[in-house]
């Protein structure tokens, strides 16, 4: 078998920090774990310090009034920057926050994601006006290349860590 599809060498170039986190989290919110693992990929490379031109904060890119908002939902206080860079708060805030999308886009998995990336009332305009199915066929419709990009990579990242991890 050549080196590059042995699953161990797969691995190794895409790992999944903070798994005991992640699985936790997602136990909690009812949401699959190579979801909230690949969103996180996606999203910051497992960095827990970074922080988008945006202003989105931690390792699921979560924006300060995202995470205000979700604090509220889940009766929490609302986290300092420094407390929402912390990988166990970061996490369960984005991770809270797909499974809210899930519900709110009835499980479908590329509205939801679509959702994370650009917003839920931005996706659901898309939607309402027919501007893009809400399918994973029709993601070249939609309408921000940085959505369609992130749908699309995003799903790919969770298929990958569904072979190599389970």
């Amino acid at each position: 078998m050549d080196l590059v599809f042995r699953p161990d060498f797969l691995q190794f170039v895409y790992p999944i920090y903070y798994q005991p986190i992640i699985e936790h989290e997602a136990t909690a919110a009812n949401v699959d774990p190579m979801l909230v693992a690949a969103i996180t990929r996606v999203e910051s490379h497992f960095r827990e310090d970074d922080i988008s031109h945006a202003g989105a904060v931690g390792l699921m890119q979560l924006l300060p009034g995202t995470a205000s908002w979700i604090a509220v939902q889940i009766g929490m206080p609302q986290p300092t920057a420094i407390q929402l860079a912390q990988p166990s708060i970061n996490i369960r805030f984005g991770t809270w926050y797909i499974s809210y999308l899930l519900k709110m886009f009835h499980g479908r998995l590329p509205e939801a994601i679509a959702a994370y990336n650009a917003g839920p009332n931005r996706v659901s305009g898309w939607l309402q006006s027919n501007v893009w199915s809400g399918d994973e066929v029709s993601i070249e419709d939609i309408p921000v290349l940085e959505t369609r990009h992130f749908v699309a990579r995003v799903l790919y990242t969770y298929r990958l860590f569904h072979q190599l991890y389970e």
